[in-house]
Parts: C-alpha cells; structure tokens; sequence
C-alpha cells in the first residue's frame, strides 16, 4: 500500500492542476490517469485539437477569399487533410509533454490505469497489464470529466455517425455534413468543415444557435456562418438517424409537427456530455450519483457526502469548461490546507472559437428580465472600429449590460475577432465591480479590438458612444 496526502482521479484541466496545487502546498500527491497519456478530454479530443483544425480551417479560407484583397497573390491552395490532422496530432503530442514535465518538476506521481474506489481512503489503479496498485489517501480529489452525450434514437457508429472525437480525425471533407446541435461543440467542428468546402446543416432543438448564451450572440453568430453557405434547421426536434453505407439520412420533426428528410454523408452528433464516471466503483466509497450522473458536493468546499473525498469539473454543477474545472481544481487544494478560496461562478467566462470567436460573461438579457432586473444596455458594432476594417474582421459587436440605477457591469457579450481574449478584460471589472462608466473613463490603446468594450460601455452609460 502506497500512502499519500492527496491522490487525484483523472488528469484533465481539472485533475492535474489540482495535483500541480497540492504539491506546491506540501502535500504529498499522485494522481491516476486512465489512458496512457495525460490531459483528459480537453487535450487529448476536445479544447486543444479543436482550436488547431479551427486555425487550419481559417488560414485556408482567408487564403482562398481574402489574400487576394490584401495584395497577396498566388495558386489557389488545396487542403491537404492528412497534413492538417497530423499538425493537430504535433500540437497534442506536444502539449502531452508539457504536463509530464510538469508532474515530474512539481514531484507528483504519476499512475497509468482505471483509478477505483476499494473504500474512502483507498485508490485500486489497474493497469493495462493486469497489475494492480493500492493507493491510500487521506484526501482524494475525483476529476474524471464527461463523454460525449449518445440518444437510443441517434445511433453512433463512429464511421458515418460520429462525435466529435471521430470529427477531430476524418480521412476525408465531407461532402454535406449533417451536424446535430448548434451549441459550442456543434458550431465550432462545423465551421471548420463549412471552411474547407462542406456543405454544411445544423439541426438544432431550440429556435437559435448557441441557446445558453445571450440571444444577440446566436443571431450573429448564424449570420457569420451563413456566409459559409450553411443551413439551418432550428425547432428541429431529431427522430432519428440512418447510415445507408455512403449515406446519412437525419429524420426530424419541425416546429409544425411535420416530419423533415437531410441526407448527408457525414453526420456529426454534438448534443451536450454527460458526466463520466464508468469503473470508479463510488459505492465502495460511500458515494452515488444523480439521475445526470453528477456527484453532490458542498458548495463552500466542493466536498462530497464522504469526508475527505472531493469532486471537481463536469462531475458537479455548473457549465462543463475547463478553465472552471482549472479554478475548482486549485480550490480544493486550497480547502484541504485550510485556506479560504473563493470562486465566483457568475463570473466564469463561456468562449466559442468560431470565427469570429464569441465571448460571454455575467448574465445574458434573457436572465436579467426573467429575473426582473432593471439594466441598461450598450453595444458597438465591429465594422465601426478601425483594427477590425483594417484586418477585415468586420463581423461582430459588443454588448455591454450594465444595472439602470447603479450602473455596475452585469454581463458583457462579445461576437468579433479576438472575443476570447478580449472577455478578460469584462472579467477584471465585474471582479472589481465596475460600472460601464468606469471603463468608459479607461484609456484603451488605439487602433485594437478592445476599443470596441470602451465605446459599449459609452453607449450602455449614456448612449454616447464616439465611434458610432
């Protein structure tokens, strides 16, 4: 038996941050990885490879359609799928080693196989060759993410009816891709498609894109895509799915009850994820969990039902980001050294790395009137800003909302080139609960995108926007 302060379950943005936080408070730290590399969703199929066949996708595009205008002249480029896959394969390996380096620069003791519960303060690691490991642990962190949601109706094969695991190494572009969902997930692979030259179809449940944002947000975000020549099928309630061999064929029922026939020959299955928790074995340690497979934790130290046992990430409430798993990781850390943290979950950032990329923070629209809180709101359209026409990034706004008495910064939504980075500066004002005046009065640098956050909050504090 091999004794530990602190032993973590799973090695995502969540598992290995919290590993990397305990072992710089002292604490004597493994964590066990199922897989025989580390990383966990994000990594390995998810955040990281996405974003590298995003950027592929978009320098392509702009090569074909906008390198001309801005003098840059030559033979039409062809896309070279298996080179794109590979460099996406490169950025993973490579970012594979960075957490190996860092396991071994921070001592934490790394375990390769299915992490389970014998009882509340012992760990069974099975590895792949049969042998088995007895970690004890007076404190255990469970970090073991989500899969990919599947329907009995939506039957997934991972040929022709895939997820987006199968979506992040296709052999070949689809021809008409059929893509279940208009969430984060469903909007950013079929971008990245539509780009490369997909015909591309969204069937979505619910009346807009993105529906767990702020409406504005979906409306102009469909319109950017629409260019790309996609399709969209929103109130779309999905029946079932096909493969015919080189065919798909999507059934579903519109808004009028009618029934509505795509076929395609690739159909891509985004319909949320569900928390994983397959082989722990949660019985043994005293633990269960909900009918959505979350486990249960105290809000004030993300401790589960069993003392010393914690849960972080897409295993407990809250929206499944990994920058949220990162903050919760830290936290408990710091609960199990007897610190104080804090998170603030209004204040935790949603990106979508389409292009342009979108970016929220606080609450939407929808939220404040549902709740009856009076605001305001300000908004500065993209192609008013000198940084976006001179690089053609023109698409897009920024929306400020803003309390109609206080004027303190409730939500900010952005749609444009360069969102996901430019939502930070939201999050440090509404940190510091600032109000849309206070930024306003800030000196943003001229010309860059973050004028634009400068002129909403003119416009939300008093309609007085320069540039507009």
């Amino acid at each position: 038996m091999l004794e530990f302060d602190v032993v973590v379950i799973g090695s995502g943005p969540g598992g290995y941050v919290a590993a990397i936080r305990a072992a710089q408070l002292g604490f004597k730290t493994a964590i066990v990885e199922k897989y025989a590399v580390m990383g966990g969703t994000c990594l390995n199929v998810g955040c990281i490879p996405s974003k590298a066949l995003l950027d592929s996708s978009e320098h392509y595009y702009n090569a074909i359609h906008h390198f001309e205008e801005h003098g840059i002249v030559g033979g039409k480029p062809k896309v070279d799928l298996e080179k794109m896959i590979a460099r996406k394969a490169g950025v993973v390996e490579k970012m594979n080693g960075g957490i190996s380096f860092l396991m071994k620069k921070n001592k934490v003791t790394v375990f390769h196989g299915l992490g389970s519960f014998e009882s509340a303060k012992v760990v069974k690691v099975s590895q792949a060759d049969g042998k088995e490991e007895l970690l004890s642990a007076k404190n255990i962190i469970v970090a073991t993410g989500s899969k990919p949601t599947n329907l009995p109706f939506i039957p997934v094969d991972k040929t022709r009816i895939i997820t987006s695991t199968e979506a992040l190494k296709l052999k070949e572009i689809p021809k008409h891709l059929i893509v279940i969902g208009a969430g984060v997930i469903g909007a950013e692979l079929g971008s990245v498609y539509a780009r490369l030259g997909s015909k591309v179809s969204f069937v979505e449940y619910a009346d807009g894109m993105i529906p767990t944002m702020d409406r504005t947000m979906g409306k102009e975000l469909q319109k950017s895509i629409a260019k790309l020549g996609a399709d969209f099928y929103f109130s779309h309630q999905v029946t079932g799915t096909e493969n015919k061999g080189k065919e798909v064929v999507v059934k579903a029922k519109n808004a009028a009850g009618e029934e509505v026939e795509i076929k395609g020959d690739y159909c891509l299955v985004c319909i949320g994820r569900k928390p994983y928790t397959e082989g722990l074995n949660l019985a043994a340690a005293g633990l269960q969990a909900d009918e959505r497979g979350r486990i249960a934790v105290d809000e004030h130290t993300l401790q589960t039902s069993v003392p010393g046992i914690y849960a972080i990430g897409d295993l407990i409430r809250g929206a499944m980001l990994a920058h949220k798993a990162e903050e919760e990781g830290v936290f408990v850390a710091e609960v199990i050294a007897g610190q104080k943290p804090h998170i603030n979950y209004n204040l935790i950032p949603g990106v979508v790395y389409t292009w342009p990329e979108v970016a929220s923070v606080g609450k939407t629209e929808q939220e404040l009137k549902a709740a009856g809180i009076a605001y305001k709101d300000g908004s500065f359209p993209f192609k008013a800003l000198g940084r976006a026409v001179a690089s053609m990034d023109v698409d897009g706004l920024v929306k400020v909302l803003a309390d109609a008495k206080t004027d303190e910064i409730l939500g900010v939504h952005i749609i444009g080139a360069r969102a996901a980075d430019m939502i930070a500066e939201a999050v440090v004002a509404m940190e510091f609960r600032a109000s849309a005046e206070d930024v306003a009065r800030m000196s943003h640098a001229h010309p860059t995108y973050t004028e634009a956050m400068k002129e909403a909050c003119l416009a939300a504090t008093s309609k007085r926007a320069i540039h507009a």
